[in-house]
Formats: C-alpha cells, sequence, structure tokens
C-alpha cells in the first residue's frame, strides 16, 4: 500500500477525532482538511473549498494530487460527491448517493427494512400536504408518544416525541412551516414509540464483508436527566454495557448482515461507516436510524478506543478486501462531554473567549467543534464547542476522569451535562 494524501472533509469533533486517528499512521503522507478548525489546524492544513460543488472539489484534488478523500459529514454523502470523485477517478470513501439513502431518506429506510424483514418500529408515511389525514391516523391509532420524523436531513432536529394528539398537530405545523425543517419534510414519517434503551453500532463495510467497529451510546437531549430539546448529542460513551457480547451477535445476524446484503441485492453496495441507531426493547434490538457516517460525538469515544490503523482499514474498503481485517480495540472505557454555548440547541451567541484548555491532565483528550481564532484568542464559533474525553479501566472510572477535567474549560455560557453515562453505570449496578 502507499502512502497517502488525504483530503478530509468536515469541520467538527467527528472529524478532528478522525484526524487525530489519521495522523497516527505511517500510511499518511499529506492531511489537507477542507474546513477543518483550530484544533485540527496542528494536524494538517485546513483550506476553504465549497464541498457542495464537486466540481471545485474536484479540481482541488487533482491540482493537489490528493489521492483519497475521507468524506466526514452526511450532507456531501447524500447529495453524491463520492459518485462525482469516483467519476473524476479520484478514490473517496463514503458510500455512493444511492446507498446514502439510508440515512437521506427515511421513508427509502424505512421501506429498506420492511422488505428484508430487518426489525423496526411500525410507521407509516405522509406527504406534508397531507398533514391532516397523518393526524386523523394518529388519532385512530390512540396510541401515545407518537413519533415524527422528517424525512430528510435535518440536522439531528427532525425528530419530534409527541405525547398528545394537539402535540402532535402542532409538531406537524412546525415541519411543514419552520424554513429550518421545510426542505427535509416533504414527507413525515409517523412511528410507533419504541420503549427501551437506546445504543449505536458502528459498522465498517466495503459493500460486501462487514466489520463492527464498536458501540457506544449517546445522549440527544440538552439537559441532564434527558430532559429538554433534543440536540446533535451532548456526550457519549463506548462501549454501552447495554449491547452485552450476545446482544451484539443477534444484532449482526438480525440487522446488520442483512442490511448489507439487502443493499447488495438492490444493487446499492453499501462501502463506507454506518450507524445503526438502535433500541434495545424487550422483543429485542429495533432500528431507530441508520446514519451513513460516523455519529457526533460518539465518533469521539470510539476512534481512541480502536487500536488498528484507520487508513489500513479506510483503504481495505477502497479496494474490497476488508475480509482480511480483524477489528481490535483498546478494553478501555472512554467518555465523552459535550460543552456547549448558552441556548443551544436554539439561538446562542458566538465569539466567546475560551480558557482552561492548558489546564486538563495530559491524558485528556480534547476534539474542537465549533471554535475559531479571532487574533491570538479561540472563541466559540458554533452550539456545540469542545469535546472532552476521559478514559478508564471502568466506566466510572472514565467518567470520574472526564468530569475532572471538563470543568476547567470554560467560557461566557457554556454549558454541559452533568450525567453522561449515569444509565450505564445503572446496568453495572
Amino acid at each position: 500500500m502507499d502512502k497517502q494524501r488525504i483530503l478530509l472533509i468536515g469541520t467538527g469533533g467527528r472529524e478532528h477525532a478522525m484526524a487525530w486517528k489519521m495522523a497516527q499512521s505511517p500510511w499518511l503522507e499529506e492531511l489537507i482538511i477542507a474546513g477543518g478548525n483550530p484544533g485540527m489546524a496542528v494536524l494538517g492544513e485546513c483550506v476553504d473549498l465549497d464541498v457542495s460543488d464537486p466540481d471545485q472539489v474536484i479540481r482541488f484534488c487533482k491540482k493537489r494530487s490528493v489521492s483519497l478523500v475521507v468524506v466526514g459529514p452526511e450532507q456531501p454523502l447524500v447529495d453524491g460527491l463520492v459518485d462525482a470523485l469516483e467519476e473524476a477517478d479520484i478514490a473517496a470513501f463514503g458510500p455512493r448517493m444511492d446507498a446514502a439513502r439510508l440515512e437521506g431518506s427515511k421513508e427509502f429506510a424505512k421501506a429498506f427494512m420492511e422488505k428484508y424483514q430487518i426489525p423496526t418500529a411500525a410507521h407509516r408515511t405522509f406527504p406534508i400536504e397531507e398533514a391532516g389525514e397523518a393526524l386523523s391516523w394518529i388519532r385512530e391509532q390512540n396510541r401515545y408518544p407518537v413519533v415524527l420524523k422528517a424525512d430528510g436531513l435535518a440536522a439531528g432536529k427532525g425528530v419530534f416525541i409527541c405525547e398528545t394528539e394537539a402535540e402532535a398537530d402542532a409538531r406537524l405545523q412546525q415541519l411543514a412551516e419552520d424554513p429550518a425543517l421545510s426542505s427535509a419534510a416533504a414527507n413525515v414519517v409517523v412511528e410507533e414509540f419504541m420503549d427501551g434503551e437506546e445504543a449505536s453500532v458502528f459498522v465498517l463495510s466495503d459493500g460486501y464483508t462487514a466489520r463492527t467497529l464498536h458501540n457506544a451510546q449517546d445522549h440527544k437531549r440538552a439537559g441532564d436527566g434527558d430532559t429538554g430539546l433534543n440536540t446533535g448529542g451532548m456526550g457519549a460513551y463506548c462501549p454501552a454495557p447495554v449491547v452485552t457480547s450476545e446482544l451484539l451477535e443477534e444484532i449482526e445476524r438480525r440487522i446488520i448482515q442483512p442490511t448489507i446484503t439487502g443493499m447488495q441485492i438492490e444493487e446499492s453496495p453499501y462501502k463506507g461507516i454506518l450507524y445503526v441507531g438502535l433500541m434495545i426493547t424487550d422483543e429485542g434490538p429495533k432500528v431507530v436510524e441508520y446514519n451513513c457516517r460516523f455519529g457526533d460525538p460518539e465518533c469521539q469515544v470510539i476512534l481512541p478506543a480502536l487500536k488498528n490503523d484507520l487508513i489500513e482499514l479506510i483503504m481495505s474498503c477502497e479496494e474490497e478486501r476488508l475480509d482480511e481485517k480483524e477489528i481490535e480495540l483498546e478494553s478501555d472505557t472512554y467518555c465523552c462531554v459535550v460543552v456547549a454555548s448558552g441556548g443551544y440547541p436554539q439561538a446562542y451567541e458566538k465569539g466567546k473567549s475560551i480558557t482552561g484548555l492548558d489546564k486538563v491532565d495530559e491524558q485528556t483528550l480534547i476534539f474542537h467543534a465549533g471554535t475559531r481564532i479571532d487574533g491570538s484568542l479561540l472563541v466559540t464559533n458554533g452550539g456545540r464547542v469542545l469535546n472532552v474525553i476521559g478514559r478508564g479501566a471502568t466506566l466510572k472510572e472514565a467518567i470520574d476522569h472526564v468530569y475532572q477535567n471538563v470543568g476547567k474549560v470554560s467560557f461566557d455560557g457554556s454549558f454541559y451535562r452533568s450525567d453522561i453515562g449515569k444509565k450505564g453505570l445503572a446496568r453495572l449496578a
């Protein structure tokens, strides 16, 4: 295998973790980052590039002799950037547009799961202009809570759990009228509410072979005790005690392998990272959603646990020889706490000076998300600002480690959840 000149696309904590992991590889010749952030700038060259314009990305790759493009976020994947790059004879890691529909269209994903008998919640899809019919159907079912999902990408903010008919009506109106959601909500998936504990399993696939990387548990709600609005993720830990070795075997048999095989049958082989969001119910594991990339902040705890060389794994996918690889993991547990801007996930201010990064201990990892440089200062530039990661031989040790350090980092209005990993501790008790 030759050394790789890699273009990494993305600006957040997930991409910082990916850059950090790839920078450890002897197979990396040069790392260029489209977008990036100040944390990533010490690992590679950050450049301005409009990744929504495939022609611009292709011209840049040819000019800089890029041998591999690694796509971090979902939007370029769903929009077909990998297709455009491969058609220009540039290797790209991530699913092509037809395979990325597993995330890009919840309606497609639901129909796919139904066809290949992959366990998931009962559902029905309605065009948003038929919101009245959707509400009538919800009324007929008379089962609450009920879940409403925008069909398309909505940056993690297109899912609503509704406790009453009145709330379902209000959320349907919001999906139809909110400019931030309406483009993703041409169709709305109405689902039964699944009771259980959530977990995520991350899979690497070359289109034919699948290898489970690791599992994690995310914390979506803004406040302690899973209160407040849904966010992009306020913290995560891995592994999740709810995913026992026996359960993982069942997940691989009933969900992961049928998904990879089904996509082959659909003539859309899935190549890249597959994120399988699960609800562990009394009836067994069921799919909540698929994502076509690493989770954020789950990536920030999974990659530190991975012993394998990430570039080697990526190249084995590109060359369809993943069957030659076995995943090797650290035995330790990792816990990530997100430090967010006051007001997130709603309106928040930017430009707040960040202090305390020099006070955390050397064993603590910091992955930047919403940061930028303003003169000589590091300042906030997003809702989720920093990811602080602790490590320990046990989940409790990892949690204690991260919370001994996360409070040292601050900016005006900063906040974080104080209960990341609590469900895992309760399960281990």
